[in-house]
């Protein structure tokens, strides 16, 4: 699916590179879902409020889970000049 937004620098913490290497899993699968508007696991307001955010700039959150169970965010900055994925208790 076509981007919604721009991710800007791509960046990654080094508990979710762990965890994405423990499961064979590229991150890229991760950031792609979540440029093209699959938020994931979130509930409908933050559903809603990312849909908001795309249109009028605000920050985006995604939330995913790994192979084994490992829940990720990957978050895009307000002015779209980076796009972290991470583990919530990095944040």
């Amino acid at each position: 699916m076509p981007a919604k937004f721009p991710l800007g620098q791509l960046v990654a913490t080094p508990g979710a590179l762990d965890s994405l290497e423990r499961t064979g899993q590229s991150p890229l699968e991760f950031f792609s879902r979540h440029a093209s508007g699959d938020w994931g696991e979130v509930c409908e307001a933050d559903r809603k409020e990312n849909d908001f955010s795309v249109r009028n700039g605000f920050r985006l959150l995604s939330a995913y889970r790994l192979r084994d169970g490992t829940k990720i965010w990957i978050i895009t900055e307000a002015d779209r000049s980076a796009t972290t994925i991470l583990l919530p208790e990095e944040y």
